[in-house]
């Protein structure tokens, strides 16, 4: 039998109490995203004043270095270039990190690039069209070695990398302000930058006057950067004053205009807005050509190849456009003229943001340049300090050189002997001790001394300049020459004094050709072409009928007037073809509700048209008032209860035509034009008397009217039966306006119609 083994209780541990921080959420949350946005902000979205870098690009550019990519090493993979920068320093995404680097080798997207691609990287007319990493090859430009040029002589901070495994440098030690060169975009949290490229010679230029002269002004500096200078050859049509307005606050817009030329009548396009696709610009114009809102170009082409980067053609439908209008119109209506927002928004040597203005950006780069330089100076005078010392150590070895080979041969421990008797250093002794046998020859010895005489002077030389500011200065300033004659070229965008672009009048836009707007009773519009189509004799939808009819023009104004005494503009050109029943007109506009159309109304904006109501009141209006934009239309003819619109009768003169109006009474009143008044709104005068205090339904009301010129006949239609009367039959119907007017003839006393004729 087993025994039951006795439970021995084990000693009790200790269990301290968790403590625990207690935070509210709104500070948390505060925190967490201040701490993200300073993150952003930091160290991904803006650039440097110093290098003019972002933190992804100044990884790319140093790990290129790293690779030994300079420009004159044999092209490697991007994919191995991307991979050493996430790998090694920028733990993000690989496909952002490519397009960075993308970005960098495109010479229409940089205006000095960094990185010089082989294979595809992208077209202006589709910068991402770039093919992928594992396909393309890369190396560094010589402009990108500026910024490297001096990073192993003590010029900068090395930082340890993300995982604490490598060192990387806080900043390059850039020779040309990058920053303003290249120019540079991003967004953060809160802010955002927009840096314009620049031309070398003019920023070192302006550089040089700042060193020689820190009191210089903006007005001097502008004198030297004339503005910004963007990798395409557009032009750039801000005026100056806009341009210094923008240099003195770090904020503004620019805006560049394509470049074209006349070539045997035909306009070509030779260089776009800087990151403007051609592809885009043909869309634009196409989808106007398609819509018929340029009737003046007849043709486009892109005949771009490898020596023209850009080469747009439009044809214009005749000589007799004028091409500096229709330029002007494209320039209004397409990208081929853009805005640029400017922001100098970047990271100052004191790690905050901050909006600069031109004169503080140049100082505060030069600042930093200058004490990169005094770094790299100060670097080289202690190297050749400790040379000298060592030098000095071989000299005395070479005069004792017996007794110190006996003295390395015969002791367990030479150095400290070596030290002794000829009172060396330490580093002395130890590099006499590395002294290879075969510097021990004669000529070694006059090399050395050679070599130390070398050091002497160019240390004397260090020491004058890092003790004088002045000479510091001097020495930038023949660097900076020196760099921008090396890698400086003319400029790209001209800076000319252009007006503004202006887009051309819709009438001169639309073709102008004949035209006939028919309106039915039911509100459905069409148009037919030419002014020889009878209205009357189209076909219309079951129930329906023809109303009105206006000739015009299809560049013309066209009218139409509802029963609430509103007007609607409709443009003629878009109105359905007459072989159709045409579409609601409704659909065009937004009339209110329960009203309907009563006519139409076209021709210029001078055209003339006498508006009325059944109750008899009227006036004469221009077409060019009534115009509007709204789709709900404009309040133009004043029609109260029970009032009916009716339909709009052409003026030709106002001086001499004539207008009858007649009654459902069968009353005619004719009188001039003239006695009416001319209103762009309102209730109008009276045209004819009708008794009553105010006008009720069913009561005497005005049927119809006709305006008419002198010499025409007047057709007056009572159900089936006509009356027509000739010129001379109008006396015993002529008054003045107002009047009450004669009945006429018993059979026509229930009128329904009048219309003017010509014999």
């Amino acid at each position: 039998m087993s025994r039951k083994r006795s439970a021995v209780p084990s000693p009790k541990k200790e269990v301290r109490p968790v403590e625990l921080e207690k935070l509210s959420i709104a500070k948390f949350t505060e925190s967490a995203y201040l701490n993200y946005s300073m993150y952003v902000i930091l160290d991904r979205a803006l650039p440097s004043i110093a290098d003019g870098l972002k933190p992804v690009q100044r990884r790319i550019v140093y790990a290129m270095s790293d690779l030994n990519l300079h420009s004159g090493a044999k092209y490697k993979k991007s994919a191995r270039t991307v991979g050493d920068v996430l790998g090694k320093f920028h733990p993000h995404g690989d496909s952002a990190c490519y397009e960075a680097m993308v970005l960098m080798a495109q010479p229409f997207s940089y205006r000095y690039p960094l990185i010089d691609g082989q294979g595809n990287w992208g077209s202006q007319d589709d910068p991402k069209s770039f093919a992928a990493m594992r396909y393309t090859e890369s190396r560094m430009t010589r402009y990108a070695q500026l910024l490297l040029a001096e990073l192993d002589q003590g010029t900068t901070e090395w930082v340890a990398n993300f995982d604490g495994t490598l060192k990387e440098p806080k900043l390059l030690p850039a020779r040309l302000p990058n920053v303003l060169l290249n120019g540079s975009s991003g967004i953060a949290v809160g802010m955002a930058t927009d840096i314009p490229p620049h031309n070398i010679r003019e920023v070192v230029s302006a550089c040089v006057r700042l060193l020689e002269d820190s009191k210089a002004g903006l007005s001097e500096i502008c004198e030297h950067i004339k503005g910004p200078d963007f990798p395409t050859e557009a032009e750039l049509i801000s005026p100056p004053e806009e341009i210094r307005q923008i240099y003195e606050t770090g904020n503004g817009s620019l805006k560049l205009r394509a470049a074209w030329d006349k070539e045997g009548g035909e306009i070509v396009i030779s260089a776009l807005p800087y990151q403007v696709s051609g592809a885009r610009i043909q869309e634009q114009i196409a989808a106007q050509m398609t819509a018929k809102k340029l009737p003046m170009v007849t043709d486009l082409r892109d005949e771009s190849d490898h020596e023209s980067p850009v080469r747009l053609v439009i044809e214009p439908r005749s000589n007799r456009v004028d091409l500096s209008a229709l330029m002007n119109h494209l320039f209004a209506t397409t990208d081929l003229e853009r805005s640029y927002r400017v922001n100098l928004n970047m990271i100052g040597l004191n790690g905050k943001p901050q909006v600069y203005d031109l004169k503080s950006l140049l100082k505060e780069w030069l600042d930093y340049r200058l004490t990169t330089v005094k770094k790299r100076l100060q670097f080289r005078y202690d190297k050749i300090v400790q040379q000298l010392h060592i030098l000095e150590g071989y000299l005395i070895a070479f005069l004792n050189i017996d007794e110190v080979i006996q003295i390395i041969r015969s002791e367990d421990e030479p150095k400290p002997v070596l030290m002794k008797r000829f009172k060396l250093t330490d580093v002395q002794a130890e590099a006499i001790l590395e002294l290879k046998l075969r510097r021990l020859a004669k000529l070694e010895e006059i090399k050395i001394r050679h070599e130390h005489e070398e050091l002497e002077k160019e240390r004397n030389w260090l020491s004058k300049i890092l003790k004088s500011r002045i000479k510091l200065k001097n020495l930038v300033r023949d660097e900076l020459i020196a760099d921008a004659e090396d890698f400086g070229d003319p400029r790209r965008s001209p800076i000319t004094q252009r007006e503004a672009a202006k887009a051309m009048d819709h009438h001169d836009l639309v073709p102008a050709e004949p035209v006939t707007a028919i309106l039915s009773t039911k509100g459905w519009i069409r148009a037919a072409k030419g002014h020889e189509v009878d209205p009357s004799q189209l076909n219309f939808k079951s129930g329906d009928k023809f109303l009105s009819a206006a000739r015009g023009k299809t560049n013309g104004i066209l009218l139409a007037i509802d029963s609430n005494g509103r007007s609607y503009s409709i443009p003629p050109h878009s109105l359905p073809s007459a072989r159709s029943f045409g579409e609601p007109l409704s659909s065009m506009i937004n009339p209110q509700a329960g009203a309907h159309f009563c006519g139409l109304m076209m021709g210029v904006e001078d055209t003339e048209y006498l508006l009325c109501t059944n109750a008899g009141y009227g006036f004469v209006c221009k077409l060019g008032e009534l115009v509007t934009r709204n789709k709900a239309g404009k309040a133009t003819l004043k029609a109260g209860d029970n009032v009916n619109v009716l339909i709009p009768q052409q003026v030709n003169d106002f001086d001499d035509d004539w207008v009858a109006v007649i009654t459902s009474v069968g009353r005619l009143l004719i009188f001039t034009v003239g006695e009416l008044t001319r209103l762009a709104r309102g209730k109008g005068v009276k045209l004819i008397n009708i008794p009553g205090a105010k006008f009720k339904a069913g009561e005497e009301s005005v049927v119809d009217y006709a305006v008419f010129c002198e010499g025409e006949h007047l057709r007056i239609t009572s159900g089936k039966r006509h009356l027509n009367l000739k010129p001379s039959d109008f006396d015993n119907y002529v008054g003045q306006r107002a009047q009450r007017g004669k009945f006429l003839p018993r059979g026509f006393r229930q009128v329904h119609t009048i219309e003017a004729f010509s014999k």
